[in-house]
């Protein structure tokens, strides 16, 4: 008979402990270790039995030289943004994980996806949150109805893996894969067991019939719902929404891909209609900015082989705390703390009596470090209470000895603020002498106390 044992499983990283612990000793994560029960079923081979399974024919090892090297079949989703972030396509046989908090589109850019490609292709939606009327009616709104578009609510694995092979959809699309639950396992839908497992079966499916299957997963801030952590390692792409529920621009990246290159991101914004590609992000970011203000500087950065231009704003003002306070939303915290040390030290501003607070427009987040002159300047353009003009764009990694350090990509970025009606343009000195075509006022700088003589 199966044995019942207790484990305690932490929900965001999957880590698994006989004792219960407050914090997760491997994630570092506070109480996200929850009890659940496993069974281990003793498995007895006799010798009979043994000989006559290695005595199997077996598939056998072959030479790498003798694998097959086409290239991936890549399907388009009809959707360039979602494409641009896939590598150019839905590969055959991939298995693909879209995540991001609940209610932020995930389940309608798949809708209207399915409904693009349901007019080639047969499309199987598996959904355990909703019931098929939801759905349709969800479709209407966004004028996704197909016939080639087909509807199943269940949470078994058993039922849906029998109704994939029934059916041999050519793609399948699973929402979401918390409330999918496996009934030799004996812990609740969402927990760290069911969703590895249910993950392990997608894959072998998608792996050996050549169905592409796309995973929803939920993330919980809490912690209570298993988020999509544990399966990065399962899955071959992992895509991620960001930004926030209350606004219109979303943003879509992915921070793991085995068909391309993790560094592109797509944009788009939710409308009445559902979600609209934007195919211009950099005038979306710059919507509304204020004219003749201290603080507020712009930035061109590469998101991938796409350059965005971001507004950065900055409010330096007198704390009535004996400590300062420095807050950053879309920044790097521990970079804005470095730049503000830099500005102290090799600039002479003086920021111990001044709160701090950064802010990147447009839900946007900078980790490049190519924004650390235009943050740095916006930071003393707070404190010194100076404007910087609204057509100037500042490029540059500022070093911890006040130096201005080149970037990569300077062609592509000064082409694109052209494009957007920008005059000048303030780079790292080694950058200006790369020779290009651009009509703009250029100005190179060594230093970063420089840039209050070019401004």
């Amino acid at each position: 008979m199966a044995k019942t044992r207790v484990v305690y499983v932490c929900s965001e990283c999957g880590y698994e402990s006989p004792k219960w612990a407050g914090k997760c000793p491997d994630c570092n994560s506070w109480n996200t270790i929850s009890e659940e029960a496993q069974i281990a079923a003793k498995v007895v081979i006799s010798a009979k039995k043994a000989d006559s399974v290695f005595n199997k024919n077996l598939e056998k090892s072959v030479r790498i030289t003798q694998v097959d090297s086409q290239g991936e079949h890549r399907t388009k989703s009809g959707i360039a943004e979602l494409d641009r972030v896939l590598g150019g396509g839905i590969v055959k046989g991939s298995l693909v994980l879209v995540s991001g908090e609940p209610g932020i589109g995930k389940s309608t850019i798949l809708l209207q996806m399915c409904a693009i490609l349901s007019k080639k292709m047969n499309i199987l939606y598996i959904t355990g949150e909703e019931s098929p009327r939801q759905i349709r009616m969800r479709a209407e709104r966004l004028g996704a109805l197909s016939e080639n578009l087909f509807i199943k609510s269940e949470t078994n694995m058993g039922d849906i893996t029998e109704c994939i092979f029934a059916e041999k959809p050519d793609l399948v699309v699973i929402d979401s894969i918390q409330t999918m639950q496996r009934d030799d396992i004996s812990s609740s839908p969402g927990s760290v067991t069911q969703v590895r497992e249910c993950t392990g079966e997608f894959m072998r499916i998608a792996k050996g019939q050549e169905i592409p299957i796309i995973l929803v997963g939920h993330v919980n801030k809490e912690g209570s719902i298993a988020g999509p952590k544990v399966m990065e390692h399962m899955v071959d792409t992992v895509l991620y929404f960001e930004g926030e529920r209350s606004m219109d621009c979303r943003i879509l990246r992915a921070v793991k891909n085995r068909f391309g290159s993790t560094n592109e991101i797509g944009v788009f914004e939710m409308t009445q209609k559902g979600l609209e590609e934007v195919k211009n992000p950099s005038l979306l970011f710059l919507q509304g900015k204020p004219q003749n203000t201290s603080g507020i500087s712009t930035v061109c950065v590469m998101e991938g082989s796409r350059p965005l231009v971001a507004e950065v704003q900055a409010l330096v003002t007198k704390t009535a705390f004996p400590a300062p306070r420095r807050v950053s939303a879309g920044f790097d915290y521990n970079r804005l703390c470095l730049l503000l040390a830099v500005l102290e030290k090799r600039c002479g501003l003086f920021y111990g009596t001044s709160d701090a607070y950064l802010n990147v427009i447009g839900g946007l987040r900078l980790d490049e470090p190519a924004a650390d002159l235009s943050v740095a300047t916006a930071l003393a353009s707070g404190l010194k209470d100076f404007i910087i003009p609204d057509d100037t764009v500042l490029i540059g990694e500022v070093g911890l000895a006040g130096e201005v350090r080149a970037v990569s990509g300077i062609e592509k970025r000064l082409i694109e603020i052209e494009k957007l009606g920008f005059k000048k343009c303030i780079i790292p000195q080694k950058n200006k002498i790369i020779n290009t075509k651009s009509s703009l006022e250029i100005v190179g700088i060594n230093m970063l106390k420089e840039i209050f003589n070019v401004l």
